[in-house]
């Protein structure tokens, strides 16, 4: 495992075990950042400890009592702080003590995603504490600018502090007051690693695949929750078609054009045993619903055997569930692909006006492939020649110049 790998996976781990130990999460979280800067500037040239994971819970932890003591200059703050020198079984690797050190993951994403908090800020401090992802990445996949971003989750931290939030197992009160907003972290966490907001490469296998492990764990903590089953049905859905999405050169493949007999039926069997029962519920949710669309895809053969209207059905119902401007855009894509790229067009131009959407290269995108098969072959050469220029996905970008290229022959 690569060190930048290794960093992302501990990440969350030491984050968790100095809150767990001297609490300050805001300070903490800052601490952890600390240490992992100062791992990518030691480690390639030290080389990577025995026990990185004690390495950077030591780290932490002393930047956190310097940084607690410079604000708190009371004799007897700093020898109770002192005395709190992380303990050898905090530090210990598990091969030195026969035990797995304890995933504290989820419940850093139950402790982010305090009642004190709005959904909003919920979502942005776990995905940023927790999940790793970049101001600039969360705020592209939250559809806000990135200052706003930044601002909301400063003040989420405060709140965190303010309202003496400790770091604890959830509680059944925490589960339901606070899973909708985790299920929507693992999710967009999910769908980073599924198609990366930036970089050469498409996708970040690290990302998605702890996304469904976290799925996996919290399955196994809610097994009734239809929504969660859902979620976790829609992620292996998904990523059963990994190895499918790019070419021999990393190149993106889309979907129409994939080589099916690479998707990965194991999983794909997976997810829709998981929907399947999670549907006999009859309380659809929005996971459920997105995961029946991944498996009406996962089920066609070949890409003209897609029951695109059935697909577009599930649209509509998800579109009154979850009223975004991303739904529309997809149920454009599926209104196209039953009703002709004219009504997908028409319903395009309601996201025109949208603020949200502004900028977005997905909204170009479409409308250029759209045009392409109204024929507008200008038009949708010059919309996929914008896509190409908003997105900082190298593939992503690669693969709108070629279909400029082509629409313009």
């Amino acid at each position: 495992m690569s060190a930048d790998l290794l960093l992302r996976e501990l990440a969350p781990q030491v984050l968790a075990a100095v809150t767990r130990r001297y609490g300050h999460f805001d300070e903490a979280e800052d601490a952890t950042q600390e240490a992992l800067l100062a791992a990518t500037t030691q480690w390639p040239a030290d080389g990577v400890p025995d026990n990185p994971r004690g390495w950077l819970i030591r780290v932490a932890s002393r930047r956190l009592i310097d940084h607690l003591r410079s604000e708190q200059a009371r004799a007897r703050r700093e020898a109770t702080l002192a005395a709190q020198v992380p303990s050898a079984d905090l530090l210990a690797p598990a091969a030195d003590t026969g035990d797995t050190p304890p995933d504290d993951t989820l419940t850093l994403y139950f402790l982010c995603c305090h009642p004190a908090l709005t959904a909003a800020s919920q979502i942005a401090l776990t995905l940023r504490a927790v999940g790793g992802l970049t101001t600039a990445e969360i705020a592209h996949a939250l559809l806000v600018p990135e200052a706003t971003l930044a601002q909301r989750i400063s003040r989420a931290k405060q709140r965190i502090r303010d309202a003496g939030a400790r770091f604890e197992p959830p509680t059944p009160d925490d589960y339901d007051g606070r899973l909708r907003a985790v299920l929507h972290v693992l999710y967009l966490i999910f769908n980073e690693g599924h198609t990366a907001t930036s970089g050469a490469a498409l996708q970040r296998t690290d990302l998605a695949t702890e996304a469904i492990r976290l799925g996996r764990t919290l399955h196994g903590a809610r097994p009734d929750d239809a929504e969660v089953a859902g979620l976790l049905a829609l992620l292996l859905l998904t990523d059963a078609r990994r190895a499918a999405r790019t070419g021999p050169e990393g190149e993106l493949v889309p979907l129409a054009e994939q080589d099916r007999a690479r998707w990965d039926r194991r999983v794909i069997h997976e997810g829709i045993t998981l929907l399947t029962a999670a549907l006999a519920h009859r309380r659809p949710g929005p996971y459920q619903i997105q995961a029946a669309i991944a498996a009406a895809h996962s089920q066609a053969a070949r890409a003209e055997d897609t029951d695109w209207p059935h697909i577009l059905h599930l649209y509509d119902m998800l579109q009154r569930l979850d009223d975004s401007p991303v739904v529309t855009l997809n149920r454009a894509v599926a209104t196209a692909m039953v009703h002709g790229p004219r009504a997908g067009l028409a319903l395009l131009e309601t996201l025109d006006a949208e603020p949200r959407m502004t900028g977005n290269h997905r909204l170009a995108a479409v409308r250029a492939h759209l045009l392409h098969q109204a024929g507008e072959h200008g038009a949708a050469a010059a919309h996929y020649r914008a896509a190409a220029r908003q997105t900082a996905s190298v593939p992503e970008r690669e693969y709108l110049l070629r279909q400029a290229g082509l629409a313009s022959r």
